[in-house]
């Protein structure tokens, strides 16, 4: 069960998860102590289940955001996993989500432009005999940054 003080705690990790201790019972008015032990608490209980750095696609040469839908061309364990393996080692694939509707798997894809692009979608994803059909829609703007969750 979260306490208010551990939900203020998840808010400020997930806005900054390089806080020390120190910082964070600063701002949740804690003893540092006090803090590492709820941080190690919500750790050991899986609530917060590892950190990570943002870094600015840019920077690396990823001017293109997309999101591809991908339909199945048949839906049994044997289609699903091969198609997951090739997901798994693409390194343009950001995430990847299964859908009800059309689509049977979204993909977040990042890569250094619109040919590199073509090519995953015409070399990589269209030939694997899973894949049925898929749709990509090219992010314009990111007027909401990836946020963390309401705690």
């Amino acid at each position: 069960m979260l306490d208010a003080t551990d939900s203020r705690l998840l808010a400020l990790v997930q806005a900054r998860g390089d806080m020390t201790a120190q910082d964070l019972g600063e701002a949740l008015n804690l003893s540092p102590s006090q803090t590492a032990r709820r941080r190690q608490r919500l750790e050991a209980e899986g609530v917060i289940t590892g950190y990570r750095a943002r870094i600015d696609p840019g920077k690396l040469g990823l001017t293109v955001q997309a999101f591809v839908q991908v339909q199945m061309a048949a839906h049994n364990p044997e289609t699903a996993k091969g198609f997951l393996s090739l997901i798994r080692i693409l390194p343009e694939v950001a995430g990847c989500w299964t859908l009800t509707g059309e689509a049977d798997y979204l993909l977040r894809v990042w890569c250094a432009d619109l040919k590199d692009l073509n090519r995953l979608i015409h070399e990589r994803l269209l030939p694997h005999p899973a894949v049925a059909r898929v749709q990509s829609q090219i992010v314009m703007d990111q007027p909401k940054a990836d946020a963390g969750f309401p705690v």
